[in-house]
């Protein structure tokens, strides 16, 4: 699938704006972090792929925000924090193999290939359970996770959600799909 990769002046305006508010809302994820230093970051040249990414996470209901720094890259991490699993990002299987295995009632595609076409990256296990200490994330919705490649051999995947106060990380078949399991993703800035 061929996508526009291209923000006009107004979308780009739009996206940093949501942004940046989202960022002054949420300072508990991201204390050490000023905006000034992601927005001038979000403003280089070689930012535009990575904007759109995160116009997509935000299309699709994502909520991306500031969780992290690299010091060493002086990369500016970004994920899903959005309450409950991307509402556009539902009613999938875990990745392209699973979802041309199913004989019929196919979803209308999967994680891994929404995630590539988006130009983000799934979470693994040790991410999803970060992010959990940031907030209470997918209270009533669960998220497929970077499943070890050992579980997908026998064609498994992993998904993780939050339920009596705690971190729950399951299995699934990687063919199947809920209306409550999408997937949330991040990208570096």
């Amino acid at each position: 699938m061929t996508m526009n990769r291209f923000l006009s002046s107004e979308q780009r305006t739009e996206l940093l704006d949501t942004l940046q508010a989202r960022f002054a809302k949420y300072m508990n994820r991201h204390e050490e972090i000023k905006w000034e230093d992601v927005g001038a970051r979000l403003e280089a040249p070689d930012a535009e792929d990575k904007l759109w990414s995160l116009s997509e996470m935000e299309r699709t209901g994502g909520e991306p925000d500031v969780i992290g720094y690299d010091a060493e890259s002086g990369e500016y991490v970004f994920c899903d924090c959005s309450a409950e699993s991307p509402k556009g990002r539902r009613s999938i299987c875990y990745d392209r193999a699973a979802w041309e295995s199913r004989k019929e009632n196919k979803p209308t595609s999967d994680a891994s290939t929404m995630a590539a076409e988006m130009g983000i990256t799934m979470l693994t296990e040790e991410q999803y359970r970060q992010l959990q200490q940031l907030g209470a994330f997918d209270l009533k919705s669960s998220s497929w996770i970077e499943t070890p490649e050992r579980i997908r051999k026998l064609d498994g995947a992993i998904f993780g959600d939050r339920r009596y106060d705690t971190v729950f990380i399951y299995h699934n078949g990687a063919d199947s799909y809920y209306a409550a399991r999408g997937f949330r993703g991040w990208v570096r800035v």
